[in-house]
């Protein structure tokens, strides 16, 4: 079977530490719930994502070089 997360067009997904997370909330003056979702089938998510994680997604960009979202991980 293909592993999807490895291609090269699936942008960086790696799970945010507990720490970083209370960081990135409080810079944006928001909660967890108010992320975008991502559903925990998501064959791009690392294996040890679970309910309830954020996650963090790097992407290439053309105008910033890099370009950095959240989402958090349901059901």
């Amino acid at each position: 079977m293909v592993d999807v997360s490895q291609h090269e067009l699936v942008p960086d997904h790696s799970v945010l530490e507990e720490d970083t997370l209370e960081e990135v909330l409080d810079e944006y003056d928001i909660d967890r719930t108010d992320l975008p979702k991502i559903k925990r089938t998501d064959p791009a998510l690392p294996d040890e994502a679970e309910i309830g994680d954020v996650i963090k997604i790097v992407r290439n960009s053309r105008t910033t070089d890099q370009a950095v979202v959240y989402r958090l991980v349901v059901e």
